[in-house]
């Protein structure tokens, strides 16, 4: 019985002891993780002159060779070697450097971006994105995930997702790939093109016929590509008018992708789009297109039949949306 007491003794100190041991590892305590990004930054000549002026902004992303935490590797190519080397740019150039080669992260790049709107004094309305080869496919990939933050783009030797290339139907694009590149196949920028052009026909692409891999120094050192990128400004919509007679023939309740429904109604005040918490006006931007803000990339495309009747409608912002008319 003694023997039996003093085992038990042992397995209750044993247990307790355990389970010290285990509450003391269950203790939680605030900790932090930061992940830096070392960027480069060029202001140009004025910047301190004036504190009232804001200026256009260039991101720059490099190729997967310039990844690393020396910022050195940077300079090697593109419009911070030009800078190296005496060029003067009229805007603010940073050029970030990713720690990994094919590490450009747009949620990465879009912290940075945010950053450096409430830093420097940024023209809002004219922030630009170029890349070349790993840098072309970030220059794709930011882009379609923020169009909303651009006036235009210049991918470099990259590609991309095509079946996100519809994100980019309002962003100007001019692309640029050796049609003898032996690292990345002109394809994957002619595919992406070729996507584009199905919303947004005015996008650009320049193959020069006898470059390899290397189709960045020809662009980068062209100062059209600088004149044609700082002519862009950021989309927003422009209403144009509408008959309202013809209104009459979106009018409908629609079904939605989602179950949801939707009622189209015309007005004297124009077009609406009705739900059960909430009604939007619709303003036309082009034929049988509409939008709802200014500044908020969503659009509204009514498809019609070739004898003329509307039978649905898409939406348009980061995602694809369908709507068919159930009833009049």
């Amino acid at each position: 019985m003694q023997k039996t007491k003093k085992t038990l003794l042992v397995i209750l100190i044993t247990g307790f002891c355990m389970f010290r041991l285990t509450a003391r590892a269950q203790q939680q305590t605030p900790e932090k993780f930061m992940r830096e990004t070392g960027f480069l930054l060029s202001l140009p000549d004025g910047y301190d002159k004036d504190s009232t002026r804001h200026w256009p902004l260039v991101i720059f992303l490099h190729g997967s060779g310039e990844s690393g935490i020396d910022l050195e590797k940077v300079k090697v190519h593109g419009p911070p070697k030009l800078v190296a080397a005496g060029k003067k740019f009229p805007f603010i150039l940073v050029s970030p450097q990713a720690q990994h080669p094919f590490d450009w992260e747009p949620d990465n790049l879009y912290h940075l971006l945010v950053h450096l709107k409430k830093t420097y004094r940024v023209e809002e309305s004219r922030i630009y994105l170029t890349g070349l080869s790993m840098g072309g496919f970030g220059t794709w990939a930011f882009a379609m995930k923020h169009p909303e933050e651009f006036a235009a783009i210049i991918p470099i030797c990259g590609g991309g997702d095509t079946t996100e290339a519809w994100k980019l139907r309002h962003t100007p694009v001019w692309c640029f790939h050796g049609a003898l590149d032996p690292v990345v196949p002109v394809a994957r920028d002619s595919q992406m093109i070729a996507a584009v052009h199905h919303y947004n026909p005015a996008a650009k692409f320049t193959v020069y016929p006898d470059a390899e891999h290397n189709s960045w120094e020809k662009t980068y050192n062209n100062d059209s590509v600088y004149l044609w990128m700082l002519a862009q400004t950021k989309f927003t919509y422009k209403e144009i008018p509408v008959d309202p007679t013809l209104l009459k023939g979106y009018e409908g309740t629609y079904l939605g992708q989602q179950g949801d429904t939707v009622k189209i109604y015309a007005d004297k005040d124009g077009l609406h789009a009705g739900t059960p918490h909430k009604a939007f006006v619709l303003r036309s931007f082009d034929k049988d297109a509409f939008f709802i803000s200014e500044h908020d990339l969503v659009d509204i495309h009514f498809i019609r039949t070739p004898k003329g009747k509307y039978t649905s409608f898409m939406v348009l912002d980061q995602n694809k949306n369908y709507y068919r008319k159930i009833s009049k």
